[in-house]
């Protein structure tokens, strides 16, 4: 992992990008892009990963090198974000899950079982893929999803739209430092890279979706383990994250939830050692 922090942004995110095989499939009138990786020769057990709001896959980019590994890796543009084209209904958690669970089957096959994990909005379309697909799903991970329990802090973020040069960039580096990551010294070029790229593409309105009560919703509909992930520090949650995991909790009791130390929103990129061990350990309990 130390040579994310040292190499060039974009020869980092290339050299993840060129070991997958790209997908398409419908997306309304549209398109969804999927990247698939694969070690395996179609043999390993098969995990999706959804990004968070205005977000890519490249929101997994420290995720996806230790579970390639032993996993089939698959990752999504989400409809409306990245590279895929916006969804008929914009507005509808659920109506955007039926084009990423048929995606799935698409991809993989209507008889493949999967895991689903979700990072912020990806944890709603994760618990609503989880709940369309019964279970096909052996396991559900959300990571600092919003719309758990009470509503946490409004979190005010600069326009970095109209700026160029270094002032984008440290414009990026305030938002990510407020929202995203905790430590500002984890705040690195690679991490700047993903932001610029990710909010240039994002045209869906996450946040409403996120807060509409689909993924609660969604979880009392699961028929497969739930897991649950927040960073301590995590920016949307605070002060409320405490209530969240007893919300979590309280409609799945069996629910393995874990607060990572020191831990903004994005955990899965700031405190990536961690996350991906404890994932890792999540998902081996329903390895087939």
């Amino acid at each position: 992992m130390n040579d994310q922090l040292t190499e060039d942004p974009q020869t980092v995110l290339d050299r993840i990008l060129q070991q997958a095989t790209r997908n398409e499939t419908p997306c309304g009138d549209g398109k969804m892009i999927w990247h698939l990786w694969d070690q395996s020769g179609g043999t390993a057990p098969i995990v999706v990963l959804f990004h968070g709001g205005a977000g890519s896959w490249r929101h997994w980019i420290r995720t996806i090198p230790a579970l390639v590994p032993t996993y089939r890796v698959l990752a999504p543009d989400l409809p409306g974000l990245g590279e895929s084209d916006f969804p008929p209904d914009g507005d509808d958690a659920f109506a955007i899950a039926t084009i990423v669970a048929n995606g799935i089957d698409a991809i993989v096959g209507v008889e493949t079982s999967f895991d689903v994990v979700g990072f912020s909005f990806g944890g709603t379309m994760a618990a609503c893929v989880g709940a369309l697909r019964g279970k096909r799903v052996r396991s559900v991970t959300i990571i600092g999803s919003s719309g758990v329990g009470a509503v946490g802090s409004a979190v005010k973020l600069e326009k970095v739209r109209h700026l160029e040069g270094q002032e984008r960039r440290d414009t990026h580096r305030t938002n990510l430092n407020r929202l995203m990551i905790a430590d500002p010294a984890k705040i690195d070029d690679l991490s700047i890279e993903i932001q610029d790229w990710n909010t240039i593409r994002s045209r869906l309105r996450t946040p409403a979706i996120s807060r509409s009560g689909a993924i609660m919703k969604a979880i009392d509909q699961l028929q497969s383990p739930l897991n649950g992930m927040w960073g301590e520090f995590d920016a949307p949650a605070n002060p409320k994250g405490p209530e969240r995991v007893a919300t979590l909790r309280a409609h799945c009791p069996d629910a393995d939830i874990r607060l990572i130390p020191k831990t903004g929103h994005w955990a899965a990129y700031e405190s990536a050692g961690t996350v991906n061990a404890i994932l890792l350990e999540m998902l081996a309990r329903t390895r087939p």
